[in-house]
This record gives structure tokens, C-alpha cells and sequence, in this order.
């Protein structure tokens, strides 16, 4: 129900599947959670808002943050994650997520992600805002997210798990006793279904994505309307943080008036030495921090917009002629395609830069095996708070967080279906 009374009820169901589990979204940590669950004979069911490569994940361009490089420990990520919370995290949430971080990318690399390698065959590390080492796992040079999308999509399709494309969730289903039951859906495109249906499982994992849509200027996708938080807030489930909304400080500037999404160009241009400079070519950030740009984001952020006030401005720059065209070409060619379409060349010229809204830090509040208040809920990625963010995301947090609670909650479900099976062959 809504403040003002009024509720939108859609028609009733006009067709529907049965299954163990719905996973609601398919970015890196829907697609880990069906993948996970499908491997340990569960019937799982995938249902995206557009098609399955259309959310956040394949956006990323910075990368994957692990301890894997020699004389990098978890416990050094942990304190640099921590740093970045501004004492808001949840340490022993971050101590999981450090602590299982590294085998979990392995298993994406054994799922078929190829991260880029250097002439010995070592996964190549970088380095952005808030880290003190080089922990940051890329492929393609800034196009990270999209490999990462290419495996696990593949992955779905080779397991024949179901998908549901173009299917925006409307409402949980709850039992007689408030526990899960499914979703109902509406499926807004051509496809095996249409129309208003539900998917009918006692297990539900939200893994929906931001909510960047709600500001006027974001670095997310069309799809990030912050539907999984609505959801869960209609069926009765605790959130938690949601007034940390993360702004990335270096976003392609397109003039004051632009709206939607806008180009990103990745922290790791600055962890490879890139500076933030005003017109006059100051870089106002030294002094301000120790790191200086590689600040942690809110940091970097503030110093942007406070360095705009003072000088009356919309924006700042980032330079980094003195990359060269080669590495612009090898390191970074999304982001150097980018700027090139908006008449920008960042091998010549300082790239136009300014703040915009980038990530949820808060969502739906879950434990550490991803379970929400309601009974047969679970949330993960962008959509759900585990407290490992606190009110500052450290740099390329994200889709590992994706990865190992996604890997969290298909455990779960399975070790309860496995006990609801014992149960049920167990005569009362």
C-alpha cells in the first residue's frame, strides 16, 4: 500500500511455471545464484527486465577486486574496504566477503571468464581509488563487466536453465504463513510468454541491480529503477542504508542538461596515473588526501563538486595525454570509443568530468547467507545491503560482492531443499 492509499492491482495470472527457485535479474550475481543452484539439481527459473545481458554487470569497466597478487593478503583488503565505509561496515560481512573473494573468482575463470593475462600467464592486477595494492582483475582492458556477462550468459544458456527475458516482476506470492511462494510478472516483449504470469517456487532471489535511474544523471543502465527494493518493501521485508548512494567521481561530462545514463570512465584510468585538474591545470586533489585521486569515491566526489563551487563551474577534467595513444588503445579502448563518439580525444585533450549517481550501497538488509526478512527471500548485488559497503563502496567491490553472496545464498537453498526432501521421505 502506498502513502497516499492507492494500490495498482494488475490482472490476474494468465499463465505460469513451477520451480524450485526464481532468481529476478541476471547480472553477475542473478546469473551466479541460478548457475550455483542449477549445478546442485535445482529447478531454477531466470527472470530479467529486458535480455539477460542488459543490467549493470556488463557496464563495469574497472574490474574485479581479490587478494590475488603475491604479497596481497584478505586482511589488507578488509582494512582497505573498511577505510572506505567510513566505519559503517559490517566487518565480519567484509571479512567473508575478502576471505571467499579469491576462490570465487577462480570459479568464475573455471565458468569461462578470461581475465587479461601478462606474458607469463599471470592474471594482470590494477589498481584504483581506495586500494593500496594492485588487486583489480580486468579483462579487455575496461571491459570487464562484459566478459564477465558473456561467461556466465553463456553459461545459462549451455545448462538450459529457463529465462524469462523482457519481464518486469510486479509482486512477491506468499503462502498462507508469509512465506515465499514466487512471482508474479508481467512480460512486456515477444517471447515464449506474455502478458501477466507468475512463477510459482518456494525460494525467491532478488538480484535486480540500482536504482541510478532515479537521478536525473547516472552511470547505470536504463533497466536500474530500483524495482527489487520496491518489491521487497511490498511484501513486507526491512531495508536498510538507502540514503548511501554512491556518486563516481569521473563521469564523461555532456553538458549541464543531460539526462540518463552517462559514459563512465573507470578509476582505473587514474589508479594507471591519470590526474585531476581544473581548467587552469591544477590537480586540486594533492594535498587533500594521501592518496589523492585514488582517494576513496566520496572523497574524490566531494573534491570535485567543491573544486566546481569555487570556481563557478560544471565540471572538472582528467588527463591523461601523457598515456599515449597505444596504451588509451590497448588499456582503455571502451572508454577511449566513448569520447571519441562525443568529439573528446583523451590521447590530445583532458577529458570533461563530473560526478554523477553510480551505485546503491544500501537495499534490502540480509544476513550473511543473503536471507531478507521474509521467509524464502533472498537478495544480492546491488539490490541488497550486507553491510559490506558501509556508506562508501571501495572500488570494484561490486561484482565480487555479486559473486560471493550469490555463491552464499545457492547454498542455502539447496541445503534447505535438501532438508525439506529428508522431511518429506521421513514419515511423521
Amino acid at each position: 500500500m502506498s502513502a497516499t492509499g492507492i494500490r495498482l492491482h494488475a490482472p490476474a495470472p494468465g499463465w505460469s511455471l513451477d520451480a524450485d527457485l526464481v532468481v529476478v535479474g541476471s547480472g553477475v550475481a542473478g546469473l551466479t545464484a541460478a548457475l550455483r543452484c542449477s549445478a546442485a539439481g535445482l529447478r531454477t527459473v531466470v527472470v530479467t527486465k529486458a535480455r539477460l545481458d542488459d543490467g549493470s554487470t556488463r557496464w563495469a569497466q574497472g574490474g574485479i577486486a581479490a587478494a590475488l597478487g603475491e604479497g596481497d593478503t584478505p586482511e589488507q583488503h578488509l582494512d582497505d574496504t573498511l577505510v572506505a565505509g567510513v566505519g559503517l561496515c559490517d566487518e565480519a560481512a567484509v571479512r567473508t566477503l575478502v576471505t571467499e573473494g579469491p576462490d570465487a573468482v577462480r570459479r568464475l575463470i573455471e565458468t569461462g571468464a578470461h581475465f587479461d593475462t601478462g606474458p607469463e600467464g599471470a592474471i594482470e592486477l590494477t589498481r584504483e581509488g581506495g586500494h593500496h595494492r594492485r588487486r583489480i582483475a580486468h579483462a579487455g582492458g575496461d571491459a570487464t563487466g562484459a566478459e564477465i556477462s558473456r561467461a556466465l550468459v553463456e553459461a545459462v544458456r549451455a545448462r538450459g536453465i529457463p529465462t524469462v527475458e523482457n519481464a518486469l516482476v510486479l509482486d512477491l506470492l506468499t503462502d498462507a504463513d508469509g512465506r515465499t511462494a514466487g512471482v508474479s510478472l508481467h512480460v512486456m516483449g515477444e517471447g515464449q510468454h506474455d502478458g501477466v504470469g507468475a512463477v510459482h517456487a518456494p525460494a525467491v532471489v532478488l538480484a535486480t541491480g540500482g536504482m541510478g535511474q532515479v537521478f536525473a544523471a547516472t552511470t547505470n543502465p536504463s533497466v536500474s529503477t530500483g524495482d527489487g527494493v520496491a518489491l521487497a518493501l511490498r511484501a513486507g521485508a526491512e531495508v536498510s542504508d538507502l540514503e548511501f548512494v554512491q556518486f563516481h567521481p569521473t563521469v564523461l561530462f555532456l553538458g549541464a542538461d543531460a539526462e540518463g545514463q552517462q559514459p563512465l570512465v573507470s578509476e582505473a584510468v587514474r589508479g594507471e596515473g591519470a590526474h585531476l585538474v581544473d581548467a587552469d591545470g591544477v590537480r586540486f586533489m594533492v594535498g587533500q588526501h594521501e592518496l589523492a585521486e585514488l582517494a576513496p569515491r566520496d572523497i574524490v566526489a566531494k573534491g570535485i563538486t567543491r573544486r566546481m563551487q569555487e570556481q563557478g563551474t560544471d565540471h572538472m577534467y582528467l588527463d591523461a595525454r601523457h598515456f599515449g595513444a597505444h596504451m588509451w588503445e590497448n588499456r582503455f579502448p571502451t572508454i577511449l570509443a566513448a569520447c571519441r563518439a562525443h568529439g573528446i580525444d583523451p590521447v590530445t585533450e583532458p577529458i570533461p568530468v563530473a560526478p554523477a549517481a553510480h551505485y546503491a550501497s544500501g537495499g534490502v538488509r540480509t544476513d550473511p547467507h543473503g536471507r531478507t526478512t521474509v521467509p524464502g527471500l533472498y537478495a544480492c548485488g546491488e539490490v541488497a545491503c550486507t553491510g559490506v559497503h558501509g556508506a562508501n563502496r571501495l572500488a570494484s567491490n561490486s561484482l565480487l560482492e555479486g559473486l560471493v553472496y550469490a555463491e552464499r545464498i545457492a547454498a542455502d537453498i539447496a541445503a534447505q531443499h535438501a532438508e525439506n526432501a529428508l522431511h518429506a521421505r521421513v514419515p511423521a
